[in-house]
């Protein structure tokens, strides 16, 4: 089963719920953190890495000489990521999807592929769990395809749990996409409820089931309860705010090793979490 962690904005405790629900289930499990840009499962989870591996992304390269400036690669590319003006051919590597249609359709077979790197994947384990997350190099522009090498690393005889990025762009949508079921994060004020519902019609569209666990659950006002009762979403699980809770989070401190009792808390999210599946 894979289940993702996602929220419509930032700060709203997805990491928080991701590796305490991590930490709470038993047997095989791991915990992939998509959110490549700024990753941080790895600070309350401290494992111990045993592999580092750089990723490339394959970019055209043009042969000058071969090149007939006909322009069939230039008229493929939707991204402008290579163009011929004149009797020269540029390339924008940043802006490359390495769709490869370029190389396809080029008659004189002058177009071939380098690699431009977007980062690395580091694996380890900690706490029993296997541990994996993407780190995108510095100016890099393009996440998902270091998420989608990320999600390579899900077995089918482990519960995968994902920590995805924030929002509902492009890195969200490949971090939920084949997911068997969202966990939207949000908390009760009008920024998480507008964000909530944005995020509600991307997982809509992907067609996954999904639910609300709410953090913070009282403080705020009730519009994210009023728009789930609306709407007949589940709401999973609610976390109080709790100052021993903020104090653990500021500290890089596992929820359920600080307060135990935490643990039966996230085992039932994830019980919660089978039975919804079990209706599809």
């Amino acid at each position: 089963m894979i289940i993702s962690i996602a929220s419509g904005k930032g700060g709203t405790g997805k990491t928080t719920v991701a590796t305490n629900l991590a930490l709470s289930v038993q047997g095989d499990v791991q915990l992939l953190d998509c959110d490549v840009e700024e990753p941080n499962a790895h600070l309350f989870l401290m494992p111990s890495f045993e592999e580092k591996t750089t990723v490339y992304t394959p970019v055209p390269e043009v042969d000058e000489e071969k090149c007939s400036r006909c322009g069939a690669c230039a008229e493929i590319c939707q991204f402008k990521a290579i163009v011929v003006i004149a009797e020269t051919v540029l390339t924008f590597e940043q802006l490359c999807h390495s769709c490869g249609g370029c190389m396809a359709v080029c008659p004189e077979k002058a177009i071939t592929e380098k690699g431009r790197e977007l980062g690395v994947i580091e694996k380890g384990k900690a706490h029993g769990i296997e541990f994996v997350h993407g780190k995108l190099r510095v100016g890099e522009a393009m996440a998902p395809p270091l998420i989608r090498k990320v999600r390579e690393h899900a077995r089918s005889s482990a519960l995968t749990i994902i920590d995805a990025p924030p929002g509902t762009s492009c890195p969200v949508v490949a971090s939920m996409r084949g997911a068997d079921f969202v966990v939207l994060v949000t908390e009760p004020t009008p920024f998480g409820l507008h964000d909530l519902m944005l995020a509600v019609g991307a997982v809509k569209i992907l067609g996954i089931p999904f639910g609300i666990v709410i953090n913070r659950c009282d403080t705020g006002d009730p519009g994210v309860k009023n728009y789930a009762g609306r709407e007949g979403i589940d709401i999973l699980m609610e976390i109080p705010f709790d100052r021993r809770i903020a104090e653990a989070y500021s500290r890089g401190d596992l929820l359920v090793k600080e307060m135990p009792g935490w643990k039966d808390s996230f085992a039932g999210l994830f019980n919660r979490i089978k039975e919804l599946d079990a209706r599809r």
